[in-house]
């Protein structure tokens, strides 16, 4: 088996000189064959004290091939309860451009504008079960991907991640189970696709993003299973107001303790810590997990109390956490020498 892995940056080394100017080709539909997986992602953090989230999916990466695309809609409320809905379509009741975000899928929807005197807008409708969501993210940073936003695995398997919204006003209304909601805050637009068995490849992955009045950081780190030698692929940008000043893979991942989680039935990090010497310093610290899960659950077959324990000896636990974290970055890029705290939302999923 091709084991190698390449992260495509535009170098030196595992970073961009030179960033990847984002299309809008970037934001639509990738690939067309049966096997390829891909939704587009959106989330905003409102004044409200509400935080939503919505995916537009055509196929998830262990989904069968063929399936009905999908959509879900997560509100985590102020109180700390949340409402979800998940929904699929007929193929027939949707429709995916290939030249610039414009997707369809039954009612719900995602389209991008790219105007020729400012950065992106995006705007977004999702509705189901008593929620709706009508929202337009107009960009305050730069699309960006980092380096030509793929990384490949052996021959025929890569993953593909652009964000076309690093940061983002938010406009527009939320309406929860009959009260609307004037929608103001701060939101986030990415996207992923790819082709290959995801869940046989990736162990475990961070993900998450962090922002103060001057600066934007994302940041994403991947490892893969023992099989494909325990690679990890990072990415990380910074931004300042309107100017990233950072986009590089090269730094460490640190994972804290791991204790137990009986929710997810799997461990979790009571923290992580990225770190670029002479570049950044970022650690997060779990206050709370807001979201565990035992992805075992979403499954029919395996919910049976007898069929659970052998599927774990045969795959190990996946779950998914989505943590409200205290954080301090130092960022000395450019010259600077910056040292903020807060708080964020991050999240990882293991697969292994």
């Amino acid at each position: 088996m091709d084991k190698t892995i390449v992260d495509a940056w535009n170098g030196p080394g595992g970073r961009d000189g030179e960033l990847t100017i984002v299309s809008p080709r970037d934001n639509a539909l990738h690939a067309t064959d049966a096997g390829a997986f891909e939704h587009w992602y959106v989330d905003a953090h409102l004044d409200s004290g509400h935080t939503v989230i919505g995916f537009l999916t055509k196929r998830r990466p262990e989904q069968r091939p063929g399936c009905d695309p999908s959509i879900e809609m997560l509100v985590y409320h102020p109180d700390g309860t949340r409402t979800q809905v998940n929904a699929s379509y007929p193929k027939s009741q949707a429709s995916f451009s290939t030249e610039s975000a414009d997707v369809k899928i039954g009612p719900n929807s995602i389209r991008s504008e790219y105007p020729s005197d400012g950065l992106p807008v995006h705007h977004v409708h999702l509705e189901g079960d008593g929620l709706v969501f009508d929202l337009t993210f107009a960009n305050e940073v730069p699309s960006w991907m980092p380096g030509s936003g793929r990384t490949t695995y052996g021959a025929n398997q890569y993953f593909g991640w652009v964000v076309p919204g690093p940061r983002a006003k938010v406009t527009g209304s939320v309406q929860i189970g009959g009260e609307t909601i004037d929608a103001t805050g701060i939101g986030y637009h990415d996207h992923n696709w790819g082709v290959g068995q995801m869940p046989r490849i990736i162990d475990r992955w961070h993900w998450g993003r962090l922002y103060t009045p001057e600066f934007t950081m994302l940041f994403a780190t991947v490892l893969t299973q023992k099989r494909w030698d325990r690679h990890m692929t990072t990415a990380a940008m910074i931004a300042q107001g309107d100017k990233v000043i950072l986009s590089s893979g090269e730094f460490e991942l640190t994972e804290g303790p791991m204790p137990y989680d009986d929710v997810a039935h799997r461990a979790r990090p009571e923290w992580i810590r990225l770190s670029a010497p002479g570049e950044f310093d970022l650690r997060l610290d779990v206050r709370r997990i807001s979201h565990a899960h035992d992805l075992l659950d979403d499954m029919p077959v395996v919910r049976n109390r007898a069929v659970k324990p052998l599927v774990r000896a045969l795959i190990g636990r996946p779950g998914y956490f989505r943590f409200e974290s205290d954080y301090e970055l130092t960022i000395n890029v450019d010259g600077l020498d910056e040292k903020l705290t807060g708080s964020t939302l991050h999240e990882m999923v293991a697969l292994g």
